[in-house]
């Protein structure tokens, strides 16, 4: 169990894996969308938002989401994390209110999960 650094591609058995080791049916992700990369598997977004900003990451890049493995669409990502209240940024609730953002977490999370 720990957080898992994704650089390139990871399938939804793995991200399931990943789920089964903590919560069940979600996982916990920070993506930085700068680097292209996100961790996986935190207890707690700020963990992962933590190990993010050790190796390099800076804060106004790191977007806090949660995934479904067995879920598909819509109903796969969540944006909801504490991480996301960022008022200086015209992020003033957990969700991520800019969709311009969510398309850019979207793509990101397309582009490395796998079916």
């Amino acid at each position: 169990m720990g957080i898992h650094l994704i650089k390139d591609r990871i399938s939804r058995t793995d991200l399931q894996k990943i789920a089964d080791e903590r919560f069940g049916d979600m996982v916990k992700a920070v993506v930085d969308l700068t680097r292209q990369v996100m961790t996986l598997g935190g207890e707690l977004h700020a963990d992962e938002e933590s190990e993010m900003l050790e190796r390099g990451s800076m804060r106004e890049d790191l977007w806090g989401i949660n995934l479904y493995p067995g879920e598909k669409g819509d109903a796969f990502i969540e944006y909801d994390s504490m991480i996301n209240i960022r008022p200086a940024l015209g992020n003033r609730t957990r969700s991520i209110d800019d969709e311009t953002v969510r398309a850019k977490i979207r793509k990101l999370v397309d582009d490395m999960i796998t079916d």
